[in-house]
């Protein structure tokens, strides 16, 4: 009867327990409902902050870069604009020679027995310094006339500065063997209207009207030289040459030597040229050694220029005429345009600028050059060019006197169709050619 009941111990630990857990439970759970409670009020305040706080910076940040932007892209609009002003200001085309004659009075030498107050006329053009084309010439057989050949007009008589036709441009190209004869001789014309170009070669055989005994066209420059001249008197005797085969004379002029020619191939990566026929021939006194095969050939520049170089061959073999070689050098010329017009090398225009300036006499000026190579960006295709050889009749003679002949009428025609700078017709009187 003593002994305790396990089970009423055990209840009445459970009794003793339970208030106490309860107790500590319910303390837990008030905590445990307070604490959400507490914790939600602050951290539902806070979570908005939270939020925001990244979303104002990113705002922050695109607001700055969108003002950079704009900012960047009106302070390049601004440099691209002032930039193509300021290059607008400087290219430019040429400015066309002046063509009239200034009548000049001189009083004469005392040792002219002619009255003191009587002055003496003497013409004199205005547009050329007077070491280009004073009347100093004296053709090797001491013969003065020839300095007036083309009768000492740039034009044909009657024709103004106001028949020029709109931004047409007419040039006299011509390429230097290794001594003084020029073996090439190209007129050539540019219509800025059009954006077309035309080229005309004429043979170095062809016969001009004047004194000296060697009337070749290509023994023009060389007697020009003489008598301290020098290359200007030479260049300019030239272009009173052309001027008596074709009615004008050009406007400008370019002299190209060899090591330019190599140059300008060697930048547009050289020449894709149908070679017609087996070429070998070797001149060590000019240092000239050719040899080619007949068909499709990539040239060089130094392989291109022997290519247009190239008449004979070793032994007299394989020769053929200067209309074959003019065909071979205008294969050359369309070679290189078609190189020159593709858009990679298009970019290189201030290369060919340069070598043009270092390698290349001409009286055109480096914003005249920059002029004529955005035009050339202008040009889509070798249609816009036309090449042509000056029309002959006959040929006679022995060499060295062996002379072409031109045809007068076809001349005329050719030189209307393509490099007249006039709105008036050139007619065969204007023309000084020589029959056979």
């Amino acid at each position: 009867m003593d002994q305790m009941d396990p089970r009423i111990d055990q209840t009445d630990q459970k009794d003793q327990t339970n208030p106490n857990d309860q107790t500590d439970q319910s303390d837990q759970t008030d905590q445990n409902d307070q604490t959400p409670e507490n914790d939600q009020t602050p951290e539902n305040d806070q979570a908005p902050q939270n939020d925001q706080a990244p979303q104002i910076k990113t705002s922050k940040l695109r607001n700055i870069f969108f003002k950079t932007v704009c900012i960047s892209s009106v302070s390049l609009a601004v440099l691209v604009v002032s930039g193509m002003l300021m290059l607008k200001s400087v290219i430019r085309p040429p400015d066309i020679p002046a063509m009239e004659i200034e009548i000049v009075i001189t009083e004469p030498p005392e040792t002219i027995s002619i009255a003191p107050e009587t002055p003496a006329l003497v013409l004199q053009e205005t547009e050329h310094p007077a070491d280009a084309d004073s009347a100093a010439f004296l053709s090797p057989e001491g013969q003065d006339e020839d300095e007036n050949a083309g009768g000492g007009l740039k034009a044909p008589e009657g024709f103004t500065s106001d028949d020029r036709k709109e931004q047409f441009y007419t040039f006299l190209l011509f390429g230097m063997d290794i001594g003084v004869n020029t073996d090439t001789i190209i007129v050539a014309s540019y219509d800025g209207v059009n954006r077309k170009a035309s080229l005309i070669s004429i043979p170095r055989d062809v016969k001009v009207d004047v004194k000296r005994s060697m009337k070749k066209i290509n023994a023009a420059y060389p007697a020009g030289t003489l008598n301290g001249r020098g290359h200007l008197g030479g260049v300019a005797q030239l272009k009173r040459e052309i001027k008596t085969i074709i009615g004008f004379e050009p406007d400008f002029y370019a002299c190209v030597d060899l090591e330019a020619f190599i140059q300008l191939v060697d930048a547009v990566g050289g020449l894709d040229i149908t070679v017609p026929m087996d070429m070998q021939y070797d001149d060590p006194i000019q240092g000239l050694h050719i040899d080619f095969k007949k068909g499709a050939q990539h040239l060089n520049g130094m392989e291109a220029l022997r290519f247009a170089r190239y008449r004979k061959g070793n032994n007299g073999k394989s020769t053929i005429s200067d209309y074959q070689r003019i065909e071979n050098q205008q294969m050359v010329i369309l070679a290189a345009v078609n190189r020159l017009l593709r858009p990679v090398n298009l970019l290189k225009l201030d290369e060919f600028i340069t070598i043009f300036q270092e390698n290349v006499d001409s009286d055109l000026k480096p914003e005249n050059m920059m002029w004529f190579a955005n035009e050339l960006n202008q040009i889509r295709g070798t249609d816009a060019l036309s090449m042509h050889t000056m029309p002959t009749k006959a040929s006679g003679g022995l060499p060295p006197e062996y002379y072409e002949f031109l045809d007068r009428k076809r001349v005329v025609d050719l030189i209307n169709q393509t490099v007249n700078p006039y709105k008036k017709n050139i007619v065969s009187s204007d023309l000084g050619i020589i029959g056979s």
